[in-house]
């Protein structure tokens, strides 16, 4: 019997070795880590690259475990592992009770040694699931681990790689999310409690109750473990206190702004070839072009200018860009929480009157002065076609200053033709917006009064070319990216001379006037300031866009369903109205403390004709749009009065322009262009006559390019 038995323990011994041999021989430490192990998640920055915007990924940040105080990695080894420096990676008695458990289904015990739990969380090959070729394989590797690597090594991968709670992996990301300091600021009382949290990650994360009172008895545990292993006297850990957390951060959530930047920062970085693994495991600190303060003022200024019963479904966008380098600094998009599909870069809406600026700056690259007179009277029939001006109003002959101060569309419609619609086309590509928004409109008389559909930021960089005295740069939103390497890639967009100095010196001057005394007074800002209203057919859509030499801002407003913009108390919206008062309350906050900026004076106009803003007669009372701050009376009469006998459909017209006419300054008639000699040449009695020379060729109105001649443009009677 006993023979029988010693027999029978001997092969069993044999067959155990041998096992363990195959086991050992079939089991090599894998070559490849875990994704989740190692990677780590990328922070994205406002413009100072200190302060976060976001996180994405991953929050882990590697740290050699030189940087890792002793007392914290005497805590973890207190609560996880005593025997961890003697062991042989593996503890029998664990091992044991581990395979027990697995056997019969229980709550599996915490028997892992640290080695184990790092070969589990840090290998290719090993799932998490309980059965007993996993742990066969997993105590294999932690032994061929434990034989092949320094003690140390093993270590700094485990307190790299552990969950500890809140979103946080690793024992930095984790001193981080519990006591908001670098681990190596870490107490010994703190310590104690980040080794605790390992046990039940979830539970500690923010105790409470009950589960403030087992996390309470864990750490207390631990600390009494750091005395058992040597790391603490018991005097010093009987002086330890409970650590008080740091208030849990929430989510960056996705509401507010905060969804659409980091849409519109991953879409760049995409276009940059960073592919959505690298945003999320590729550890980048993202710089981006936002400017936090500035994207609260842009919040504000919409938020406190709307009035409390603007309709749901009227929707707002704002977009500001640095004229020296094309960096969107700020933004609003409406709330991301409701709409995914943000209003300043994604929606386009029919431009306006806020296209006209590109129409001048074609005339004025053409050899065309602010001095060119054209004709303002309305309807003006091409054709079969009548364009108005805004609530009929006639202005006679007047120069582009005058056109463009009191957005007159008969005498846009009527530059567009003397020079060109695809000049007018080519001004606007140049600054920025993509000819296939521009290819649909562009054959049609009423181009130049903005029926093409463009973004907030796209008018935003477009105007940003005037301020930058014709030089444009592209939008963008990213500034640079840092990878895991410290390697910096930098963004910058090259400016390119697309307009001349002086057309865009011409431009801005024509566009002072619109704020000084023409349709924007409402965005007064106390300062050099050039910008232009628009206002589509019907109030559609309604915008104002302007700059100051160091920022162009955008405003828009539109309805998903094209249906006028109307808030009860204002009937339909002009572009002088709401939208210039978000542009001036944006505008006055955002340039506080900022130094005042004068722009280049004119070029083309003579200064002995006097500035529309302080001498001459009396000016034309510009009534394209009320500029009150409140809703005035009669603003619903006005809005029907001024979409009256339209024939077009909804938005050729751009309805941007009325007033009466007035003298023009200093009661001298301009000549025709600066320095011909001629004042008036060719000019018609009546509206109806040939006119003469208007362009840099000397030619008619007849250039050859399918236009009509003025003898086809019908004047109605009583011109």
């Amino acid at each position: 019997m006993l023979r029988t038995l010693l027999l029978t323990a001997g092969v069993g011994i044999c067959a155990f070795i041998v096992c363990f041999g195959v086991l050992w021989a079939l089991t090599p430490i894998p070559g490849t880590t875990q994704e989740l192990a190692t990677a780590q998640g990328s922070v994205i920055y406002y413009r100072d690259g200190k302060t976060v915007l976001a996180r994405q990924g991953v929050n882990r940040k590697i740290v050699p475990l030189s940087r890792v105080p002793h007392v914290v990695r005497n805590a973890v080894i207190a609560a996880e592992n005593r025997t961890f420096y003697q062991d042989q990676g593996i503890s029998l008695s664990g091992m044991a009770r581990s395979v027990w458990s697995t056997l019969t289904g229980r709550q599996l015990q915490g028997g892992s040694t640290i080695t184990q739990q790092m070969v589990r969380n840090y290998y290719s090959g090993l799932s998490q699931e309980r059965s007993i070729s996993r742990k066969l394989k997993e105590i294999m590797i932690a032994l061929k681990v434990d034989r092949s690597k320094s003690k140390d090594w093993i270590l700094e991968q485990y307190l790299n790689t552990i969950y500890y709670g809140r979103g946080a992996y690793g024992i930095q990301a984790a001193s981080e999310a519990y006591f908001a300091k670098d681990v190596k600021d870490l107490t010994p009382a703190e310590a104690a409690y980040l080794a605790a949290v390992i046990q039940q990650p979830s539970r500690f994360a923010n105790p409470t109750g009950t589960d403030l009172e087992a996390a309470k008895a864990r750490w207390r545990a631990v600390v009494n473990g750091m005395v058992e292993i040597g790391a603490l006297t018991r005097e010093e850990a009987d002086r330890l206190t409970f650590p008080t957390l740091a208030k849990r951060k929430p989510s960056l959530s996705l509401g507010g702004q905060d969804g659409y930047m980091l849409a519109l920062v991953r879409s760049e970085l995409n276009r940059h070839g960073y592919t959505d693994e690298d945003i999320d495991r590729g550890n980048l600190k993202i710089i981006t072009t936002f400017d936090k303060r500035l994207m609260r003022l842009a919040r504000e200024a919409v938020e406190e200018v709307l009035p409390e019963n603007t309709p749901k479904k009227v929707r707002t966008g704002l977009a500001a860009v640095d004229p020296a380098t094309g960096e969107v600094v700020a933004f609003y998009g409406g709330r991301y929480e409701s709409y995914q599909y943000d209003n300043a870069f994604s929606a386009k809406v029919q431009a306006g009157s806020t296209f006209k600026p590109y129409a001048l700056a074609a005339a004025l690259e053409e050899g065309y002065g602010l001095a060119t007179w054209v004709n303002g009277n309305s309807p003006l029939r091409i054709g079969s076609d009548r364009i108005p001006n805004a609530g009929g109003k006639s202005y006679g002959m007047i120069n582009l200053i005058e056109a463009t101060r009191l957005s007159v569309n008969t005498a846009f419609v009527e530059l567009g033709r003397m020079v060109g619609l695809d000049k007018v086309a080519a001004v606007a590509e140049a600054v920025g917006i993509p000819a296939e928004q521009l290819a649909a409109q562009r054959p049609y008389p009423t181009f130049p009064l903005g029926t093409a559909s463009v973004s907030a930021v796209q008018q935003a960089a477009g105007y940003a070319t005037f301020a930058a005295e014709g030089v444009y740069h592209a939008p963008h939103v990213v500034r640079s990216v840092v990878d895991a390497n410290g390697v910096t890639r930098t963004f910058s967009s090259p400016g390119r001379q697309v307009l001349r100095k002086e057309t865009a010196a011409d431009v801005t001057y024509a566009l002072e006037q619109v704020i000084n005394s023409g349709t924007g007074t409402a965005a007064r800002i106390g300062r050099p300031a050039a910008g232009k209203t628009g206002t589509t057919d019907e109030s559609a859509a309604v915008w104002f866009a302007g700059y100051v030499p160091q920022l162009s801002v955008a405003v828009n407003m539109f309805r998903d369903d094209n249906k006028p913009v109307e808030i009860p108390g204002y009937g339909e919206l002009y572009g002088g109205t709401l939208p210039a008062q978000i542009w001036r309350h944006f505008m006055s906050a955002a340039l506080e403390g900022e130094p005042v900026k004068e722009f280049p004076p004119p070029v083309t106009w003579n200064g002995h004709w006097g500035s529309y803003a302080t001498t001459g007669p009396r000016e034309p009372e510009a009534t394209e749009e009320p500029t009150d701050a409140a809703p005035t009376p009669g603003a619903e009469d006005r809005a029907r009065d001024a979409g009256a006998d339209r024939s077009e459909p909804r938005g050729e017209t751009g309805g941007d322009g009325a007033g009466d006419e007035g003298d023009r300054p200093g009661g001298e008639q301009p000549a025709e262009r600066p320095g011909d000699g001629r004042p008036g040449e060719g000019r018609p009695d009546d509206g109806s006559g040939d006119r003469g020379p208007g362009g840099r060729d000397g030619g008619g109105f007849d250039r050859g390019d399918g236009w009509p001649g003025l003898d086809d443009m019908e004047p109605v009677p009583g011109w």
